[in-house]
């Protein structure tokens, strides 16, 4: 899973390559039976797809979109559903495992004897109209053209099996599928091309664009172990009095023993102290050991390797062991850079914000994260309980997108999340047929259907099962082997895609005839091929 960098967080789930260790079993219908996953063995390969550059002006023309394709599970049959996911924000070809029955894409094509497709997300990886990633070039990259890629491929692609060129949505069902931003993008274009797709399921959809997403850390906050929970806060409590008091001398010293001595600005000092916090979304059922508990461990196992309680060591321990720990992580981190220049925001002349070459994923997703969707990770409000610097507000974040793009913005933008809810829906999004999976403890929840205080009702049409674990949990078959309510999801997912497929018949096209007798009007259906 990806982590936030520099004050954003791309959302991605966790790629599956195909060179990846077998897993412990295979999901099938009816329950798990302990057996090796395969990998494909047939037809699995990178293929390009002349995608439209702008669909509301075809003709600009076209470029390469990249996707990768198996139809490996009982050998596809004709006519059967075709399962499309895009990756969202990323290079496209670290997900080649998603083809595969080690993750829910390849359990329903697997299921349903269909093909499985991994498309690259435009801008993204090598998916690009232009040869770099200038505002100019960016004019194009918006939610609704991906959506728009989404349909035209469905409408347009023939895959390379036997059949296909007969797969279309007029011959075929598709099933869309995504985690994260690519859950949401599944969720908006059910809901925006509703006759396209017959099915989604859509992992940790973040279907609400916020501004101020300070509750990214609320998961974290009240299922982490209450010991790191509390001298976390201590600690930050610590950091906030001293900026409050003035005293430049104390605050001085408190970043020199956090290792941070060289680095210029309070709000880089502080805003880096969200960094182990942005590792809880590497966790998931099966990941053990993890970076984030080691930096619990630092805070909370003493010399004699005893654990705190539950209300913590109290603030001189965690104090202290959070700047031994800082200390010692962060040249790691920055790999001999000067310490501001790795950890500030305020040097603009530096490649992090001038580099405007292809394949650059986090400079990609800041552009939806400045215009449409937020996602600014922040302190929490004044009198609720903070796991992030009082000092971390929205403008942190928004002088950032400045930066990265001063040809598109003459001063911080506000991204204009009311526009995206409005278009797609938001919390309260409609679409037929839609499978939503959600975790307890994602730090993504609360941008989801789950979110708490939000009235929405799980439906025959648009069931919503959530799980105990974290972000995107349910798209890795062996997570469901760890976790019996992520087998839950997977399960529920696997019944209602499969319910939802058995009931899908060609579309019966028609149009009107004139005929110059005594006849009323009547519709012929067009022959199908």
């Amino acid at each position: 899973m990806c982590i936030g960098v520099d004050g954003f967080s791309a959302t991605e789930c966790a790629p599956v390559n195909a060179s990846d260790a077998n897993a412990d079993a295979v999901l099938v219908t009816g329950g798990y039976r302990n057996v090796t996953c395969r990998l494909p063995r047939r037809g699995v390969g990178s293929y390009t797809f002349k995608q439209l550059i702008n669909h509301n002006n075809p003709s600009l023309g076209t470029f390469d979109q990249p996707y990768w394709a198996s139809w490996e599970f009982q050998i596809y049959k004709p006519g059967g559903p075709i399962i499309l996911m895009t990756p969202g924000e990323s290079n496209a070809d670290g997900f080649t495992g998603y083809l595969t029955n080690r993750t829910i894409n390849g359990q329903i094509a697997q299921q349903e004897k269909g093909a499985a497709i991994v498309l690259e997300h435009r801008f993204f990886g090598l998916s690009n109209p232009y040869p770099d990633l200038s505002v100019a070039s960016f004019k194009y990259h918006t939610i609704q053209q991906a959506i728009d890629d989404l349909e035209y491929l469905a409408n347009n692609v023939v895959l390379p099996f036997p059949g296909g060129d007969k797969i279309s949505p007029a011959d075929a069902p598709w099933v869309l599928i995504g985690g994260s931003y690519s859950g949401a993008l599944t969720a908006y274009t059910l809901n925006n091309k509703p006759d396209v797709f017959w099915a989604g399921y859509a992992s940790s959809a973040v279907v609400e664009s916020i501004v101020d997403f300070w509750q990214y850390f609320e998961p974290e906050r009240l299922t982490m172990p209450k010991n790191c929970s509390n001298d976390i806060q201590a600690v930050i409590a610590h950091w906030d009095q001293v900026i409050a008091s003035g005293n430049t001398t104390a605050f001085d010293e408190l970043k020199t023993s956090f290792g941070m001595g060289g680095v210029v600005h309070q709000d880089d000092v502080v805003g880096t102290l969200r960094n182990p916090l942005w590792n809880w979304q590497e966790l998931s059922p099966t990941s053990g050991g993890s970076v984030f508990f080691d930096f619990c461990d630092a805070l909370e196992v003493n010399s004699a390797g005893k654990s705190a309680p539950a209300s913590g060591w109290g603030l001189e321990h965690a104090l202290s062991a959070w700047a031994n720990y800082s200390s010692s992580t962060l040249p790691g981190l920055c790999s001999g850079q000067n310490i501001d220049d790795c950890l500030g925001t305020y040097n603009t002349s530096q490649s992090f914000w001038t580099d405007t070459s292809i394949d650059n994923a986090n400079r990609s997703w800041l552009w939806i994260v400045c215009n449409q969707m937020g996602f600014l990770q922040e302190s929490a409000p004044s009198g609720h309980p903070t796991l992030v610097s009082r000092l971390i507000q929205p403008m942190y974040d928004e002088r950032q997108c400045q930066q990265m793009f001063p040809a598109a913005f003459s001063s911080p933008p506000v991204p204009d999340v009311e526009k995206t809810n409005n278009a797609y829906g938001g919390f309260y999004l409609k679409a037929d047929r839609l499978f939503t999976a959600t975790g307890l403890r994602d730090p993504w929840r609360f941008a989801t259907v789950s979110a708490d205080g939000i009235d929405v009702q799980s439906t025959p049409e648009q069931p919503i099962v959530e799980s105990d674990a974290f972000h995107c949990s349910d798209l890795i078959t062996k997570n469901g082997l760890a976790d019996p309510t992520v087998l839950n999801v997977q399960t529920q997912g696997l019944k209602y895609i499969g319910e939802w497929l058995s009931t899908w018949e060609p579309p019966v096209v028609s149009v009107e005839v004139n005929v110059d007798l005594n006849f009323k009007h009547r519709a012929y259906p067009i022959p199908r091929r």
